[in-house]
C-alpha cells in the first residue's frame, strides 16, 4: 500500500494513503487481536478495506498500533487519549489527521461529476461568484472542494442538526493546486471563521483544519 503523502501543519500531523493491497496483505500489517474481532463484524468488503487501510495508516504515521473508539454521535477517537483524530475515506484513499492539543478535521473525496447532483444542497450562488467564468473542470474543483471543506468543519464543530447551505460558508478563493481559503460557521450565535487548507489531485481533493478559530491581519491569518 503506497502512503501517498505526510505532512505537517499548525502542529498537526496528517496523511493520505492509496490502498492497492488484498484484505489479506493488510490484515498482515496488523497483530491486534481486537481489530480481527471488528473487522468479523464488518459485512461489506469495501468497508472491511477502509477500516483496515485507516488502522494500517495509523500505525505508519505513529510508529505503533492503536486502538479506536467512537463516541455516540460517531466521531472517532483514539483509545489511548495521546491524539485527537479525524479519518476520511473514499474509493481508494483513506486520510487521517492528528493533533494532541486540537481537534482536527480532515475529509477526502473522489475527484468525478456525482457531486453535480446535489450542489444545490450545500453551495450558493455567494459562494462562487465567478462561476460562470469559469472551466468546466475547476468549476468541479471548486464544487469538490465546497463540499469537502463544509465536511471538515462539520468534523471539528462536533455539532448535531448543522445545515451546509445555511449554517456553514465558503468564501470565494481562486484555485490553485494547493493553498488556503476561509471557512466560516453560523451555527452557534457568533460567526465563527476557520482556516482550511486544501490540496488537489487527479483523482481526489482533500480539505484540512482544526477547530482553532482565525482571523486576518495585515500579515496573514492568526489563530487565536
Amino acid at each position: 500500500m503506497p502512503l501517498l503523502k505526510t505532512w505537517t501543519e499548525e502542529n498537526g500531523r496528517w496523511g493520505i494513503w492509496q490502498v492497492t493491497e488484498t484484505m489479506e496483505k493488510l490484515c498482515a500489517c496488523l497483530s491486534d487481536d481486537v481489530v480481527r474481532q471488528e473487522l468479523e463484524g464488518l459485512k461489506a468488503p469495501s468497508r472491511k478495506m477502509e477500516y483496515l487501510a485507516v488502522r494500517v495508516l495509523l500505525k505508519t504515521m505513529l510508529g505503533k498500533e492503536v486502538r479506536i473508539g467512537h463516541e455516540p454521535s460517531g466521531k472517532p477517537f483514539l483509545t489511548g487519549g495521546e491524539y485527537h483524530v479525524s479519518i476520511s475515506h473514499t474509493k481508494g484513499y483513506v486520510a487521517v489527521g492528528l493533533h494532541e492539543s486540537a481537534q482536527p478535521g480532515i475529509d477526502i473525496e473522489a475527484y468525478g461529476e456525482r457531486v453535480r447532483k446535489v450542489e444545490s444542497r450545500f453551495v450558493r450562488e455567494d459562494e462562487m461568484p465567478e462561476r460562470e467564468r469559469m472551466e468546466s473542470h475547476e468549476e468541479l474543483y471548486q464544487l469538490l472542494l465546497h463540499w469537502s471543506a463544509k465536511e471538515t468543519m462539520y468534523k471539528v464543530l462536533d455539532m448535531a442538526e448543522v445545515d451546509f447551505l445555511q449554517h456553514l460558508k465558503v468564501c470565494p478563493f481562486k484555485l490553485s493546486s494547493s493553498g488556503t481559503f476561509t471557512g466560516e460557521s453560523y451555527r452557534k450565535s457568533d460567526k465563527a471563521r476557520f482556516l482550511i487548507h486544501y490540496l488537489i489531485h487527479p483523482e481526489f481533493v482533500c480539505t484540512y483544519c482544526l477547530n482553532t478559530e482565525v482571523r486576518r491581519t495585515n500579515n496573514g491569518w492568526v489563530c487565536l
